[in-house]
């Protein structure tokens, strides 16, 4: 007679290929199916963990999509005003420079309403990280045009699509932050495959290690879709984030160790 195999017979530790990081509050993903926020969330979280940084972090986001963070990352949390997160940021690791403090904003909020934020904490240098989702538009209030909105992508208050010439260009903040001095590390990565996900955490874990090491700012763009306000299917949005924003926004590192990389 063949044994019965008990959950509790299962679930060994050489068993578990993968199980959720204890730095994730219990509460359910309030983001859209297919959105990249959650994955980004996690991989912040499993980096703090594998640190063992839980009781040493403080993390900042501002208004938009991002300002929900804190209802499912289980450290120090301190809510901005819309794009102020630099700031705020910049005062708490002056006031407490041992403490591991990063900003989690999204592109209406940290290339529209916070670019003088942004840009001034990063050319001042500040020792802090600045995780940075990409989606192209205003998620949260209603798909409008953000900077970043692609030439003659549709959004609410584009329905015709980006027009250049009374619209202007997309602003490519990451590559506008890299050319700063007081930048350390700067990349651009995506969380839509296994494969980027490993990148976008080894992204990530280098940002929060270099600012243990007191290196400056450290800055990492993720790329993401919005399939709700793409008005899309996940993955028709994937895919249409693979064929138009990565060759406008590709992918990898744009400045390590303080050098540019050509």
């Amino acid at each position: 007679m063949a044994e019965t195999l008990t959950k509790q017979d299962i679930i060994k530790d050489e068993n578990i290929v993968y199980k959720k990081t204890g730095l994730m509050t219990d509460k359910v993903l309030s983001y859209c199916p297919g959105c990249g926020h959650g994955t980004t969330h996690r991989l912040v979280m499993e980096v703090i963990d594998e640190l063992g940084a839980q009781a040493n972090t403080i993390g900042i986001a501002p208004v938009g999509c991002s300002v929900l963070a804190y209802e499912f990352m289980d450290i120090d949390m301190q809510e901005a005003a819309h794009g102020r997160a630099p700031a705020l940021a910049t005062a708490i690791k002056r006031l407490m420079p041992d403490k591991l403090v990063f900003t989690y904003q999204g592109d209406g909020d940290l290339a529209a309403i916070g670019t003088g934020e942004t840009i001034h904490a990063a050319n001042r240098g500040e020792n802090i990280t600045i995780i940075f989702v990409n989606n192209g538009i205003y998620g949260m209030t209603g798909g409008q045009m953000a900077p970043t909105t692609l030439p003659g992508m549709k959004s609410s208050t584009s329905p015709y699509g980006r027009d250049i010439k009374t619209m202007g260009y997309p602003l490519k903040i990451t590559e506008l932050i890299a050319r700063l001095p007081g930048t350390y590390f700067v990349t651009r990565q995506a969380v839509h495959t296994p494969a980027n996900v490993r990148k976008a955490k080894k992204a990530i874990r280098k940002a929060f290690d270099l600012q243990k090491q007191n290196k400056g700012l450290t800055f990492v763009e993720i790329v993401s879709n919005c399939n709700s306000g793409w008005k899309m299917t996940p993955v028709k949005a994937n895919q249409w984030m693979v064929d138009n924003m990565f060759p406008f926004y590709p992918l990898g590192d744009i400045k390590v160790d303080g050098e540019l990389v050509k």
